[in-house]
């Protein structure tokens, strides 16, 4: 998709803007970035939307994108943050997963002309091990609260804990008692019997029963299933949805979302896992299972959002893409745009250095 044309205006949220200056002109690079420091990934990102012109024209429009996830220990050091665009915004959090976003109010004029909004960030992202081997090498240093965990036991809109679901989590984990081992076979059916598919429809919904029914789809599929079998077996279990970056490019557009999930043990604490790649990618498949790569920036937890008060629709399946209303009605056509380019150590980008 193309760049918007539309000029923004950057509004300082955090830590100053990030340099951008003379970015669209840059030349692609042609050398690997390397990281601030081992096992870590450094880059900016872009995340840009265009209102369609007229789409609001019925009433009030509001526009809620995503805000990179800040309470994760390994992308931490989210800085240079700028929202970009004329309209009003502000920001915002969901009650539930404290999930946080930027509301934006343009106002009638700007509604009815279309309007660019976005947010630019810089982030090092740093790989995320907590299992080698099936062992524990690190905990978690602080427990959830008890409410929290007791939501990451129920069952969502698309991932009921009855019916196909528990009948498989009860079959899959016969004879276990450990957490752990419950959790090891589950995604080792998971991976082994879904495949990753985009043909077709029905997928991408992360519905768990029709991954189930069809054992093929995304990772929101992926990990529809396996969260569900998870609580369905009494082990809380989260969805976490952001963007995927190319292993072996250092900048360039990303054309979707990408997400994984966490399960919770006790005296460990949070394990994530990528039941997807590891379809994908067999031989990762152990790795997999108790650590996530560099490559992937989160943006959100959880599912059936609902953002603030001003959202009149139905909560979302899923937050990574924006969302928008016009007199209480969601908006269709939102156009996207998301890319990323590398840092080196150094700070500057990465087709940069050395130059």
């Amino acid at each position: 998709m193309k760049r918007f044309g539309v000029a923004c205006v950057a509004v300082l949220l955090a830590g100053g803007v990030a340099a951008w200056a003379g970015a669209a002109g840059r030349d692609g690079a042609t050398t690997s970035a390397k990281s601030a420091e081992p096992g870590s990934r450094t880059f900016e990102f872009e995340y840009q939307v265009h209102f369609p012109e007229n789409a609001g024209a019925a009433g009030p429009v509001h526009l809620w994108i995503p805000y990179p996830a800040q309470n994760d220990p390994y992308q931490a050091t989210i800085s240079g943050v700028a929202v970009t665009g004329i309209a009003a915004h502000k920001m915002g959090k969901d009650a539930e997963y404290a999930d946080q976003f930027i509301e934006f109010t343009p106002t009638a004029e700007q509604a009815a002309a279309g309007f660019d909004a976005g947010i630019r960030f810089s982030v090092t992202r740093k790989e995320y091990v907590v299992l080698r081997n099936g062992i524990a090498v690190r905990k978690t240093e602080a427990r959830p609260s008890a409410e929290m965990l007791k939501r990451y036991l129920q069952p969502d809109k698309m991932v009921p804990l009855n019916g196909v679901i528990a009948e498989l989590a009860r079959e899959q984990t016969v004879g276990a008692t450990a957490p752990m081992e419950k959790a090891r076979r589950i995604y080792d059916y998971v991976v082994s019997t879904m495949h990753y598919d985009k043909t077709g429809e029905g997928w991408g919904r992360g519905d768990a029963v029709w991954a189930c029914d069809s054992k093929r789809g995304n990772c929101t599929d992926f990990h529809s299933v396996f969260i569900g079998m998870m609580r369905a077996s009494g082990i809380p279990a989260r969805f976490e949805i952001g963007f995927p970056l190319p292993e072996d490019k250092t900048e360039g557009e990303i054309p979707g979302y990408h997400c994984w999930s966490e399960f919770y043990v006790e005296g460990i604490g949070w394990i994530p896992v990528d039941a997807s790649e590891a379809s994908k990618n067999p031989a990762k498949k152990d790795y997999f299972f108790g650590a996530l790569d560099v490559n992937r920036v989160l943006f959100s937890y959880g599912r059936d959002i609902r953002l603030s008060a001003e959202q009149k629709g139905e909560p979302l399946n899923y937050f990574i893409y924006p969302y928008a209303e016009a007199n209480g009605l969601p908006v269709k056509d939102l156009q996207k745009h998301f890319s990323f380019h590398e840092v080196a150590a150094t700070g500057r980008p990465a087709a940069m250095a050395g130059k």
